[in-house]
């Protein structure tokens, strides 16, 4: 998938949840966005990485800390 089709994704995906909305206002949209991709991102690079933290960062462009900050805070790891 490219970063354009994932673009499109994403654009699709807000398109519908602003129809679900009703004309009622988003609240804190950002932050719902960014905790909802996060998540499935980290699980994701984590399966690929083979559980490999370092490289898993790596790929993130994030230091080794803030990946297992990270995967803590989604409680993906203990």
């Amino acid at each position: 998938m490219t970063k354009k089709q994932i673009d499109a994704c994403v654009r699709d995906s807000l398109e519908q949840y602003f129809k679900d909305l009703r004309g009622a206002e988003p609240h804190s949209l950002h932050d719902m966005i960014l905790a909802a991709a996060e998540k499935p991102l980290l699980e994701v690079v984590m399966k690929h990485a083979e559980g490999n933290q370092s490289k898993a960062a790596e790929w993130l462009g994030v230091n080794r800390n803030t990946l297992r900050r990270k995967l803590v805070d989604h409680k993906l790891l203990k």
